[in-house]
């Protein structure tokens, strides 16, 4: 399993989630109830990891909905792996072969997307 962190500018980095980070957090999900568990809010709040609220029944928020999720599936489709590590490395390929435009764009249908949900 990976995380990827997304900046103003675009991909950050794609970890695995054994690895340590070494900057600060801003954790966006959406309201699952095991991203809502009182062991995920500890833990979250232990490891110094600032959440962003998201809004309630609101999936179209979720950058990795909209965007990420769906363009490294249709990259993806078809191939196969013969372990793990091949799959996150497929999938780490894919994050660094987006252009940052794309994630430029991604961020501002994100914000977008958030101030329709404001009010």
């Amino acid at each position: 399993m990976v995380t990827t962190f997304v900046g103003k500018t675009g991909h950050v980095a794609t970890i695995a989630l054994e690895d340590r980070r070494k900057r600060r957090i801003i954790l966006h999900h959406d309201n699952a109830s095991s991203h809502s568990a009182r062991q995920t809010i500890e833990y979250l709040k232990q490891e110094k990891v600032e959440i962003l609220d998201h809004s309630p029944y609101s999936p179209d928020l979720s950058p990795n909905d909209f965007f990420t999720f769906p363009k490294i599936k249709k990259s993806l489709r078809g191939q196969r792996f013969q372990s793990g590590e091949e799959a996150v490395d497929a999938f780490k390929l894919a994050i660094l072969n987006t252009p940052t435009l794309e994630w430029n764009k991604c961020n501002n249908n994100w914000f977008e997307r958030m101030e329709k949900c404001r009010y």
